[in-house]
C-alpha cells in the first residue's frame, strides 16, 4: 500500500464539553492520528513526493528541515521508508519528547539557538539552508516558504473537514506556526463559501497578527511567548493573509492553564498549541460571539504525550492511553 494512504483521514470529534460551555457545536479535528501522530505528516509526505517527483534529491539522499519537530518527525518517517535519510535542525525550545521520537525515527537532529528565520545565522532555517547548500544530494524541504505546505492542507485536511460536516461548517480555528494550515485549510473553505470565519491563534509578541492588520512589520520586534509550534517575528512565505479573517493571541501562562484544565474534565492531553486554540476560546468568547447553530472545527494538530514534561510538569504518565496512537505504523 502506498504511504499516502495512511496519511489524513483523521476523525472529527464533537467535544461535548467544550460545546456546552460555549453552547455551541465545537468539533475536534485530531491530526494525532496520523502515523507521525501530528498534521505535519500532511506536508511533510507532499514535499518529499515533490522534491522526488522533481529529482531534487536522488535515491539514499537526505532530507533536511528545520522544525519544532513535528514537520522534522513526519519527515524522518517518510524518508526513511521511502529509502532516504533524514537531518532536522531544532531550536532549545523543543521538547525532549519530541527530539527523543526524531531519533527513534532515525533522524540526525542538531540543536540551534532559535527558530528567527533565514535572517538570523543561529537560527535553525538559516542554518538547515546552509547545510543542504554544502552537502552533495541534500534537500532542505522548506516547509517555511515551500507551497507544497499550503497544498498539503488544501487537497487533503480542508476536503476532509468539508465533508465530515457535511459542508455546514461556520468557523475553522487554527494555530499558525509557519502559516501553511490556516493557508490551504482557509482557501478551501473561503472557496465554498466566502463567510466561514477563518481564525489563527497565536502567542503573544508574535507579529502575524500586527501583519494581518497592517500588512507589514511591526517597528519593534521583540521576543513572543513560548507556546510550542506556533508563533513567529517574521512572516513566513506559507502564510497567506488573504484568507485569513483574524488572529487571536494567548499566551504561556493561560495556555498551560488550559490544557490541563482540559485534560482534568476530558481524560485527553492536548497538545501545546492545540491547548492555545482551547484558550483562545476562554479569552475572546465574547468576541467570537458563537451561536447554537454555528459548527466550529478546531485544529489539534498533535498529542499532549509530547508535552509532558512542559504542559504537565511529567505529572501525566500512563494516563489517556485510549487516545494515544502508535507511531511510525505504516
Amino acid at each position: 500500500m502506498l504511504i499516502s494512504e495512511f496519511v489524513g483521514n483523521t476523525p472529527l470529534r464533537q467535544c461535548d464539553a467544550l460545546s456546552t460551555r460555549y453552547h455551541t457545536n465545537i468539533f475536534i479535528k485530531e491530526e494525532f492520528h496520523n502515523p507521525g501522530k501530528s498534521a505535519k505528516d500532511r506536508p511533510a509526505l507532499f514535499m518529499i513526493q515533490d522534491a522526488i517527483a522533481r529529482k531534487k534529491v536522488k535515491p539514499g539522499g537526505l532530507f533536511v528541515e528545520a522544525s519544532s519537530g513535528n514537520t522534522g518527525l513526519g519527515i524522518a518517517i517518510i524518508a526513511k521508508k521511502l529509502g532516504y535519510r533524514a537531518k532536522i535542525f531544532v531550536s532549545q525550545s523543543c521538547s525532549e519528547e519530541k527530539r527523543d521520537l526524531l531519533i527513534k525515527a532515525g533522524a540526525d537532529i542538531e540543536i540551534c539557538e532559535n527558530s528567527n528565520g533565514l535572517h538570523d545565522f543561529n537560527s535553525t532555517q538559516f542554518r538547515a539552508q546552509s547545510f543542504a547548500a554544502s552537502h552533495p544530494n541534500a534537500y532542505f524541504t522548506n516547509q517555511y516558504y515551500n507551497t507544497q505546505n499550503i497544498r498539503a492542507h488544501y487537497k487533503t485536511t480542508a476536503p476532509e473537514i468539508w465533508k465530515q460536516t457535511g459542508g455546514n461548517i461556520t468557523h475553522f480555528i487554527a494555530g499558525v506556526g509557519t502559516g501553511g494550515t490556516i493557508s490551504g485549510v482557509g482557501r478551501f473553505l473561503k472557496e465554498q463559501h466566502p463567510n466561514i470565519h477563518v481564525w489563527g491563534v497565536e502567542p503573544y509578541g508574535s507579529i502575524l497578527a500586527h501583519f494581518l492588520r497592517h500588512r507589514t512589520l511591526p517597528n519593534n520586534i521583540a521576543p513572543f511567548d513560548a507556546i510550542e509550534g506556533i508563533g513567529r517575528n517574521f512572516v513566513p512565505g506559507s502564510f497567506d493573509a488573504d484568507y485569513v479573517d483574524h488572529i487571536f493571541q494567548v499566551n504561556y501562562r493561560e495556555t498551560k492553564r488550559v490544557a490541563k484544565e482540559y485534560y482534568a474534565q476530558t481524560n485527553i492531553m492536548t497538545g501545546f498549541s492545540s491547548a492555545a486554540v482551547v484558550a483562545s476560546l476562554d479569552r475572546y468568547a465574547d468576541m467570537m460571539d458563537f451561536t447554537a447553530t454555528d459548527n466550529v472545527v478546531l485544529l489539534f494538530p498533535d498529542h499532549g504525550d509530547r508535552y509532558i514534561s512542559k504542559l504537565y510538569n511529567g505529572s501525566v504518565q500512563q494516563a489517556d492511553t485510549s487516545s494515544r496512537i502508535t507511531s511510525f505504523n505504516f
